[in-house]
């Protein structure tokens, strides 16, 4: 018999105890039934690196998707680039594709010299769902403007023009600036990448284990103002709609808490920093397509319990935890964080 194609001997990975060890972090309960779990691991540091809350394989290596994003504005900033708050935080995005985020997207281009012609991330559809219905009533394609990661694009591409680096190959993995964003992570995260790949975006991204990654929002969100990373930090807090949207999770964790910066990615991933030097990654197990729904219900919910734990004052908690389940279209349960 013929094996179908990427059969599982021929696809299969070896994978990290942050999947193996991951345990039971969240329950998906309907009418008081635990109908589904989630598994997760999660690490939260304090500004000396020592670690206060450990679950799972918190230093097996992850691909930190776009949780990378912070790191990586950092060393655009670095390499030269400058841009208003707004536009740095839209930098940091997977943007909701709403209409002020695509016209930050083009004004970080034309402030380059460049138009959204020059923009080479996978094209998409926005994430905000009534941006997302228009476009397909308005027979609007995707594009690599409404795709949540043309932010970061644009800001590559502007980096390159400022540098001198030629903008034409930016997402190739020897290209200078994406040299620059692995010195810099391996800075930020305290360790060496594991590996290398391909992100949703088309863009390289790193694996770093979860607790470089805890590590690098750390020193992020720690930093003094005037340097690269206070300067990506102050972007972030200023301008959270920028760095998601309206009605995101981490817009509303960033807007209702103090001090703190945060990041979401694709398969899980949601990483936080304090200004006092706290950091907190977490990747679920069983991953999930891009933001919201699915397996990531859980992951404002775990990443919430966490901050609680930790003390950290915030009005968001409410509205971020608030992941009903619905029965006949009404709230019949909620998922809920456990042994966090």
């Amino acid at each position: 018999m013929t094996a179908p194609p990427h059969a599982p001997d021929e696809t299969a990975g070896t994978p990290g105890t942050v999947l193996t060890d991951a345990p039971i972090l969240a329950h998906y309960v309907r009418d008081g039934f635990v109908e589904s779990v989630h598994r997760a691991s999660l690490v939260a540091i304090d500004g000396s690196g020592e670690v206060l809350i450990r679950h799972g394989g918190i230093d097996s290596p992850t691909f930190p998707r776009s949780s990378l994003k912070p790191l990586q504005a950092v060393a655009m900033v670095r390499a030269g680039l400058a841009l208003s708050p707004d536009l740095l935080a839209l930098v940091c995005a997977s943007h909701s594709g709403e209409p002020f985020h695509l016209e930050g997207v083009r004004r970080i281009l034309a402030g380059a010299g460049l138009t959204v012609d020059a923009l080479q991330n996978t094209p998409g559809m926005p994430i905000d769902d009534r941006e997302h219905d228009r476009w397909i009533r308005e027979g609007r394609p995707a594009s690599s403007l409404g795709q949540n990661c043309s932010g970061k694009h644009a800001g590559m591409l502007a980096t390159c023009v400022t540098a001198g680096w030629d903008p034409a190959t930016y997402l190739e993995r020897d290209h200078p600036l994406q040299r620059a964003v692995a010195e810099t992570v391996a800075d930020l995260a305290g360790e060496t990448p594991a590996a290398v790949a391909t992100d949703g975006c088309g863009a390289p991204v790193l694996a770093i284990s979860l607790t470089g990654l805890a590590r690098a929002f750390s020193r992020i969100a720690s930093a003094p103002a005037d340097t690269p990373e206070g300067t990506v930090a102050s972007a972030i807090r200023s301008e959270p709609r920028f760095l998601g949207g309206t009605g995101r999770d981490v817009t509303t964790l960033i807007e209702g808490t103090s001090g703190l910066i945060a990041k979401d990615g694709a398969e899980g991933v949601f990483a936080v920093g304090l200004d006092d030097g706290r950091g907190v990654a977490l990747k679920l197990a069983e991953g999930g397509g891009g933001v919201g729904g699915g397996p990531q219900r859980a992951r404002p919910v775990i990443m919430a319990a966490a901050l609680r734990r930790l003390a950290v004052a915030s009005t968001a908690y409410e509205i971020v935890e608030d992941v009903p389940v619905l029965g006949h279209g009404k709230p019949v349960g909620a998922v809920v964080a456990v042994g966090v």
